[in-house]
């Protein structure tokens, strides 16, 4: 049961990462005022978002390892 949460959330997971990315290099694409304003901000939540994906991905392997 546990393991099926955490593999809809590690999905829900990757999906937001790769809507910001998304957002980031389309608004570097356009070249807008809008990138330069908010690239820096959508690094950041990237790397935020990076970062509980892998976390959760690490504590599904550990779930997974120990018969979850």
């Amino acid at each position: 049961m546990l393991t099926d949460v955490l593999f809809v959330l590690i999905v829900i997971a990757c999906l937001a990462v790769v809507g910001v990315l998304g957002l980031g290099l389309g608004g570097f694409g356009k070249g807008s005022g809008w990138a330069k304003n908010n690239s820096n901000n959508l690094m950041r939540y990237r790397i935020l978002t990076q970062a509980i994906a892998v976390g959760l991905i690490v504590l599904y392997v550990v779930v997974k390892r120990n018969g979850g």
